[in-house]
C-alpha cells in the first residue's frame, strides 16, 4: 500500500505561495560539491559565485502545502545558466520523496517556525540548533506580474537531469537579515551578507515537465531541458 504522508503527485507540480529569497555572493572554493551533476559547474565572478536562499510557503490552492528552504548555486551546463540545488528542507514527507524522486533534488526533513511572524527559522531534523534563521522586512509591491523561468540542473539515476521551472508573481521589495550556524549545514554562509533581496507574493508556479516532454528529453535533435526540437538552420532553441 502506498503512505498517504509520503505519496506526491507526478510532475510537474503546480504549487502557489510566496517566496522570501535572497542573494549572497560566496568564495566558488567554499562551496559544498557532494551534489554537483556530472556537467555542470558554478559560474565564477572574480573567485565567488552567486548563491540564492530563500523561505517557501507554498499555501493551499497548489497540490500540496508545505514550508521549505532552499540553497542554489548559480553554474551552468555548457554555455546555458542552469541553478543547481545544493541543501534544501520541507516539512513535508511526500514533498521530500518527490522532489528526490521525481527531479534529484535532495530534500531533506526539518521543522519550521516564524514564517507568519516574518522571523523564518528552520531546524534539521536530529539536529539541536537551527541551521538558518532571518528577520524579514517586506517593502513595497512592485506593478504587475512579470513570468520568471529558470531551468534546475540536478543528479538524477546517474545523469544531468535539466528541469523547467516557470511562474507568474508580484515582485516585491524585502530587507533580510540572515544568521547561519557556522557549524550546520550551510555553514558555507555564515557571515555573509546578502547582495540583493526580494519577496515574490502570490506567485503560480509550474515545476517540472509532462511525461509527453520527458520522453522528448531523449530523441535526437531535442534540446535538453527545453523538450524543444532544435532547429538546423538556427541552432538550438534556448529557454529564457
Amino acid at each position: 500500500m502506498t503512505d498517504p504522508a509520503t505519496a506526491y503527485p507526478p510532475e510537474p507540480w503546480t504549487l502557489v505561495g510566496r517566496m522570501d529569497l535572497s542573494t549572497f555572493l560566496v568564495p566558488t572554493d567554499t562551496l559544498p560539491t557532494a551534489t554537483w551533476p556530472d556537467g555542470w559547474s558554478p559560474l565564477a565572478l572574480g573567485g565567488c559565485t552567486p548563491v540564492g536562499a530563500a523561505w517557501v510557503d507554498y499555501a493551499p490552492g497548489g497540490v500540496m502545502s508545505y514550508h521549505e528552504l532552499l540553497v542554489a548555486v548559480a553554474g551552468r551546463v555548457g554555455a546555458r545558466v542552469r541553478p543547481h540545488i545544493v541543501a534544501i528542507w520541507v516539512d513535508s514527507p511526500a514533498s521530500r520523496d518527490g522532489g528526490r524522486e521525481l527531479w534529484g533534488i535532495p530534500k531533506g526533513l526539518a521543522s519550521f517556525t516564524g514564517f507568519d511572524e516574518g522571523t523564518p527559522s528552520v531546524t534539521v531534523e536530529g539536529a539541536e540548533r537551527p541551521a538558518a534563521h532571518a528577520v524579514l522586512r517586506h517593502g513595497t509591491r512592485l506593478p504587475g506580474r512579470p513570468r520568471v523561468g529558470f531551468t534546475l540542473a540536478q543528479e538524477l539515476n546517474g545523469r544531468c537531469w535539466e528541469s523547467p521551472v516557470t511562474s507568474r508573481t508580484a515582485i516585491g521589495l524585502l530587507h533580510a537579515d540572515w544568521t547561519f550556524d557556522p557549524d550546520g549545514p550551510l555553514g558555507f554562509l555564515a557571515g555573509h551578507r546578502p547582495l540583493v533581496s526580494a519577496t515574490l507574493h502570490d506567485f503560480a508556479m509550474s515545476f517540472g515537465m509532462t511525461p509527453y516532454d520527458r520522453a522528448r528529453e531523449d530523441q535526437p535533435g531535442v534540446h535538453a531541458g527545453t523538450g524543444r526540437q532544435e532547429s538546423p538552420r538556427l541552432g538550438p532553441a534556448t529557454r529564457r
